[in-house]
């Protein structure tokens, strides 16, 4: 099979400053001194998978388990400590709503900045504007200035963007709990036909019946180890049971 992720071994450490420093000379004081002391935290430690080319898998786990880390990591927003991640083809991430936005444009200028930084010509974004705009549900608002939408309506706007755009590999992180019910489903339908059309999927909600629905597979993270990898279905039941017993 053709694998289009590949997770090695990967470990994120942070260092976490113990004592609080209020300006930047104090800070650079105390560096030099070799006063900062610093605790270190493990947001991934050995985790390991691989996704093959078209398939969809989830990240699933509580909060602060390190789902979001791992997506920031296949996004290229983050480096690992140690271990490596490889991807071969493009990647659509929405992972914070409003990324790549200029709150001060509008949303039609923002579209093509958007569409620029994901490496496409304005040419293209024009072909493609009115599609966008249509699906984003945002017509009479498209002159408006971003930073006077709502949160729903940016995503509506971002996930509009990053999908017609047609990467290779679509990440999502808990965009689609913002937005009405209808608009929900009517992404979750663009994600189905973007699966069937080849698009490999890397998705991330406390939802798992979503889960269950959008993915093949799932990963368990639990502390920022890799507590089990399988058929999506199973690995939901396992961490709800879990949950619940610790409950």
């Amino acid at each position: 099979m053709d694998s289009i992720i590949e997770v090695s071994n990967v470990s994120v450490r942070f260092n976490l400053e113990q004592e609080k420093t209020d300006t930047i000379k104090e800070y650079l004081l105390k560096l030099v001194k070799g006063q900062l002391h610093f605790n270190e935290f493990y947001a991934l430690r050995d985790v390991s998978f691989n996704v093959e080319r078209g398939d969809s898998l989830a990240l699933i786990g509580t909060n602060g388990s390190g789902k979001s880390t791992m997506l920031k990591l296949i996004a290229g927003v983050l480096y690992p400590s140690r271990g490596k991640v490889s991807v071969k083809g493009s990647i659509a991430p929405l992972i914070e709503l409003g990324a790549g936005f200029d709150i001060d444009l509008t949303a039609r200028e923002n579209i093509f900045l958007n569409g620029a930084v994901l490496g496409h010509s304005r040419a293209y974004m024009k072909k493609h504007f009115d599609e966008i705009v249509d699906f984003a549900e945002i017509e009479e608002f498209i002159d408006v200035p971003v930073k006077n939408f709502s949160s729903g309506m940016v995503a509506r706007l971002g996930f509009s963007i990053a999908t017609q755009v047609r990467a290779d590999i679509l990440v999502v992180d808990e965009i689609l709990a913002v937005g009405d019910f209808l608009f929900q489903q009517k992404c979750y339908r663009r994600m189905e036909e973007m699966l069937s059309g080849g698009t490999t999927l890397l998705f991330v909600s406390h939802d798992a019946e979503m889960v269950k629905r959008m993915c093949r597979r799932a990963v368990w993270l639990n502390d920022g180890v890799m507590m089990e990898i399988g058929e999506a279905a199973a690995v939901c039941d396992n961490y709800r049971a879990a949950m619940e017993a610790n409950a």
